[in-house]
């Protein structure tokens, strides 16, 4: 990319390609990520409202996420939808099952999807997220659906980077003492025991009210809801609860809260990658060999070696 100036203007100027163009380079990351960022701030106040859909494998996510984009539109609502798939083994890049599922908006211009690899990130979201929600913002987008890849275990890291998380569980899927190491109460904005059509549901719902009851007080009350997204049953309560605590969370210090919070996780994170570059740097070259061959052969020891390499100031190689 040569020009990430011209780039910008024309995600803003609605260019669906464009948008894609500059997805891909926020994903690769590096210097072109970096310039093309610059000419795209967007404030706190100013980005999309972040929808995070979580859960365990096959408590379909997937289609519920399909269903809330269907009800968005019918508000008249932008989506963008970004889905966090696992890496591929053999390309890298996503495995695109979730874009395969939102085939019935693929043809809507105001509803674009992206899959994004986790490229083994931790907490199932891939690093460059955060920037890919600030495009699809600066690109005019209201919401942003995010969907995280499950893997067998609640993921806590969505709820960092969403407004609203909504954690997703089937009728019957483990007890109060699993849920409650998984993170549930922590991270849930909005529960869904979805294909509710199912035995079970009753005691799940009980289950997961129970646990709520316990957590105490707090200033919103997570609710607990009953969808088959398979009928577009329930979908529409959905979207109404997470309304609800859209304007909760406007009408509080929380929100601003939250968005600071983010922008300094993604700030962290970033410098973490440029630490761990440096960090492959001095763990590099010849100088690092030597340093390596003197603890091996007792003349050191691994904590002053580390001093040794950090305090050179010229890194590994020399």
């Amino acid at each position: 990319m040569t020009d990430p100036a011209g780039l910008v203007d024309a995600v803003r100027a609605g260019d669906r390609g464009a948008l894609a163009r500059l997805l891909s380079v926020v994903e690769a990351g590096g210097e072109d990520a970096r310039a093309a960022l610059a000419e795209l701030p967007v404030s706190a106040a100013d980005a999309a409202w972040t929808i995070g859909i979580t859960g365990a494998p096959g408590a379909g996510k997937s289609t519920l996420a399909a269903a809330l984009v269907r009800h968005l539109r019918a508000r008249d609502v932008r989506v963008g939808v970004l889905a966090v798939d696992p890496t591929s083994p053999f390309t890298g890049g996503a495995i695109l099952g979730d874009r395969v599922r939102m085939h019935d908006h693929t043809t809507d211009p105001d509803v674009f999807i992206r899959s994004m690899a986790t490229r083994g990130h931790q907490g199932g979201l891939a690093r460059a997220v955060p920037q890919a929600i600030r495009v699809l913002a600066a690109a005019g987008h209201d919401v942003v659906v995010l969907e995280t890849v499950g893997v067998g275990q609640i993921e806590v890291g969505i709820a960092g980077t969403a407004d609203t998380t909504v954690v997703v569980v089937n009728p019957g899927w483990g007890d109060g003492v699993q849920a409650a190491k998984a993170g549930l109460l922590e991270i849930g904005d909005v529960f869904v025991v979805n294909k509710a059509d199912r035995d079970g549901v009753a005691a799940t719902v009980h289950d997961l009210q129970g646990m709520l009851e316990l957590a105490g007080e707090r200033a919103w009350r997570p609710p607990v809801l009953q969808t088959v997204a398979t009928e577009d049953r329930g979908v529409d309560g959905l979207l109404d609860a997470i309304e609800r605590h859209r304007t909760e969370l406007e009408g509080s210090s929380d929100l601003p809260q939250r968005r600071e919070q983010r922008i300094a996780d993604e700030i962290r994170a970033l410098v973490l990658d440029r630490l761990i570059k440096q960090a492959d740097d001095f763990c590099s070259g010849t100088r690092f060999a030597t340093v390596v061959r003197g603890v091996a052969d007792g003349e050191s020891d691994p904590y002053t070696a580390a001093t040794l390499l950090t305090e050179g100031g010229d890194g590994g190689k020399a």
